[in-house]
């Protein structure tokens, strides 16, 4: 194990079921003894913002100006890439936001260096499996998105992912999260911890 420790960052647009692959993933590197860590993003980016009094909730925080995200980014890589070292740390993000203005690089040249990914994961489902599942979920305040919007989102994504592993080296791993296989996607991610263990 590498002393500075190994990053994979994990994204996904939203309704692609990201965090139900993730809670699958990470129940079963508990299993086998696993010493990874989960860090998300976005509550740490969101800790920042609250504790500075621009937001109240997560749903918020995309439509904050980009100049106070990009800030608040900036921020956030600090305080994660001091608790990435000497272990396998999962790093729970988005590669793109949408804000009023367009969309945001969840992981713009500033974060990618302080981060270091090893690897990056894709999240990836049916433009409809997405639509259906925001549809369904009351828990979270989410935008309208068509069925092509969707689809541009998750292409501009893999984009995004193409310039970050050109600017850090790191690798892409696309993963699909079908309806009804979230367990086969949580598996996937494992076997990324697996590797990264023993290299």
């Amino acid at each position: 194990m590498s002393e500075e420790g190994f990053v994979i960052v994990i994204t996904g647009i939203p309704g692609v079921g990201k965090t139900t692959v993730i809670d699958a993933a990470m129940e079963a590197a508990k299993r086998e003894n696993m010493n990874v860590t989960l860090m998300n993003y976005g509550t740490v980016m969101f800790e920042i913002a609250k504790a500075e009094g621009l937001v109240e909730n997560r749903d918020q925080m995309r439509r904050l100006p980009s100049h106070v995200q990009r800030r608040i980014q900036r921020l956030a890589a600090r305080r994660i890439s001091e608790d990435a070292k000497g272990h396998v740390v999962l790093v729970d993000t988005h590669m793109l936001i949408r804000t009023p203005e367009g969309f945001l690089p969840g992981i713009p040249a500033w974060v990618a260096e302080e981060l270091k990914p090893n690897v990056l994961v894709l999240v990836e489902a049916e433009p409809e499996e997405i639509a259906r599942r925001r549809k369904k979920d009351e828990t979270r305040e989410r935008d309208v998105q068509s069925i092509e919007e969707i689809q541009m989102h998750q292409e501009m994504c893999r984009s995004a992912a193409a310039a970050c592993a050109a600017l850090t080296g790191a690798t892409i791993v696309v993963i699909p999260n079908h309806d009804g296989r979230a367990h086969e996607a949580a598996e996937q991610v494992f076997k990324l911890f697996r590797t990264l263990k023993e290299s």
